[in-house]
């Protein structure tokens, strides 16, 4: 029985994902920055981990007390929707260090074990930006987008080793809490010579033509654990699909 761990397992992509592979049979290691029982369904086969990316001794404790793993999913990551102008470099550096620098860190600490046995999968997420760049998120997509050449890059790098390196490309889900699991308040990255501009474009995103479920993420994340070929990108949605296909 293979074993998978997910980041970023407390809701949204990385909840649905965990409970997908638990019904395909698998062993689940759910990680999230404060486990909270019940979010996932009782289970002998899923295990709730602490891990924080954005701190080295909690990557280093939740990958050792892990175990062997088959395949790692970087899903945690946070946003900052605003104006650039307006976003304070404490905001973007927090991003990154979640979204680009937390990915990178727990991907290096599992690397050695997927090395050693040459074979494993490493399974991405970043979004649909990086597709198409949204307007009023520019810190979020430079953060995303880096690890579209990070994980393009380690695809070649890895696959000596038996190692295949995945991305999913999630689109727009309205459901998903981002900026807010950042603490950022969005109307204060709005400063009034914006206001004209982004009312639109939040009204726009208020009323998407096209979503993304979350059972969207966690099959593309599946398929792409588990399809055994070399393909790199799965866009992940309608919106994402329709993205990829026109670009």
């Amino acid at each position: 029985m293979k074993t998978v761990l997910i980041t970023g397992s407390s809701s949204g992509y990385g909840l649905e994902t965990a409970i997908h592979f638990h019904d395909q049979g698998w062993n689940v290691i759910a990680t999230m920055r404060k486990p909270r029982e019940g979010i996932l369904p009782p289970s002998d086969r899923i295990r709730l981990l602490p891990l924080d990316v954005t701190d080295p001794d909690s990557v280093a404790a939740a990958i050792k007390a892990s175990g062997p793993i088959d395949v790692l999913v970087n899903n945690a990551g946070i946003g900052v929707v605003g104006a650039f102008e307006a976003t304070p470099m404490a905001h973007i550096r927090r991003v990154f260090d979640t979204n680009t620098f937390g990915v990178m860190a727990v991907t290096q600490a599992v690397i050695p074990q997927f090395r050693e046995r040459r074979s494993g999968v490493l399974v991405n997420v970043t979004s649909s930006v990086t597709l198409a760049p949204m307007p009023l998120a520019a810190a979020y997509t430079a953060s995303k987008t880096a690890i579209q050449g990070f994980t393009g890059s380690l695809a070649h790098e890895l696959a000596a080793f038996g190692v295949r390196v995945k991305l999913v490309e999630p689109g727009y889900a309205p459901t998903t809490r981002f900026a807010q699991n950042a603490g950022i308040r969005v109307e204060e990255l709005i400063p009034a010579a914006y206001a004209e501009f982004a009312a639109p474009i939040f009204a726009g995103y208020a009323r998407p033509a096209l979503v993304t479920k979350e059972s969207d993420v966690a099959e593309a994340v599946y398929a792409a654990a588990t399809d055994g070929t070399d393909r790199l990108r799965y866009p992940a949605g309608a919106d994402a699909v329709a993205l990829a296909q026109a670009r």
